[in-house]
């Protein structure tokens, strides 16, 4: 059994394979809600908060409960994570009283800092940089509803936010082409990632599309921020007609209705918006399951 943790920090940082392998197990999960192998038996979870949630604290909570673990869920005031105490000695001090951590807080190199010196599993479970839990459990959605993801043409609408850059990360990974429609002033510089392009066009990104994907314009702590220049990214029912004839739309909610999406298509027949939010649970699962196979969790097939 080594003791070199195994983090789920960014995408790009662990290998395809044992990407897929974590979805693959997360669709075995699914299928044991009423009889779920008790593999977390005897292990702990602390979940860090800096602001609110819905689905990360459910999934996490909930999926790790339902295989036999425990749970301890710590907010911003509850402890002294960047207040009295130092990134690392809280690593420190966790470490030897759970078995993983997953934190969901602003600062990407907050959570890089806790698993640097932490002995036990870090879960990103979101940052203002990249939110890698979701990506996971969207490509999971659209493989149960349109099959393999490989050479689809996913279309981003609106900010360039954590869930667009991981999306781009992922795009190489998992081999399929990701087109981002966003104002030209929100055009990230550089080199982008593999098979992924930008446009300013919302018409143009759409067309041809397996998959119309959008979120919100404002994010958390983002409030009072000028949406003037994304109107021209609602996903309506015109910009839709521009995709597949079957393209499905996603939302990683929560959704501010008739601004980045309006209710004639997030209640359509080619949403899946709430499949994507449950599928939360069962990739959660996969993770902390391969995120604690070192620990002496072994998955049953």
């Amino acid at each position: 059994m080594s003791n070199q943790p195994r983090h789920f920090i960014n995408l790009e940082d662990i290998p395809a394979a044992e990407l897929r392998g974590i979805l693959n197990q997360a669709r075995v999960m699914k299928t044991q809600k009423m009889a779920p192998a008790q593999i977390f038996n005897g292990l702990s979870l602390a979940m860090i908060f800096d602001k609110p949630s819905t689905r990360t604290r459910v999934s996490f909570e909930v999926g790790f409960k339902q295989h036999g673990g425990h749970t301890v869920v710590l907010s911003k005031n509850e402890m002294q994570l960047g207040h009295s105490e130092t990134i690392k000695d809280t690593a420190m001090v966790l470490s030897g009283m759970v078995d993983a951590i997953m934190i969901r807080i602003s600062k990407h190199e907050d959570v890089e800092e806790l698993a640097k010196y932490a002995t036990i599993p870090v879960i990103n479970a979101l940052t203002n940089a990249s939110h890698p839990c979701q990506i996971m459990a969207d490509i999971m959605t659209i493989e149960e509803k349109k099959g393999p993801i490989k050479d689809m043409k996913i279309a981003w609408l609106g900010d360039y936010n954590n869930v667009a850059k991981t999306f781009a990360q992922a795009a190489g990974i998992f081999g399929f082409d990701l087109t981002m429609a966003m104002p030209q002033q929100l055009h990230p510089t550089g080199q982008l990632p593999a098979r992924v392009s930008l446009t300013a066009d919302a018409h143009a990104g759409v067309a041809g599309a397996d998959v119309v994907v959008t979120d919100t314009w404002a994010s958390m702590g983002q409030e009072g921020k000028s949406l003037d220049m994304f109107w021209p990214y609602q996903v309506n029912a015109a910009l839709m007609a521009k995709a597949k004839p079957d393209a499905i739309f996603m939302h990683c909610l929560p959704a501010h209705r008739n601004e980045e999406v309006t209710d004639e298509v997030i209640d359509s027949a080619q949403s899946v918006v709430y499949p994507e939010a449950h599928n939360r649970l069962h990739v959660q699962k996969g993770i902390m399951a391969w995120c604690l196979k070192n620990a002496g969790v072994t998955p049953k097939m």
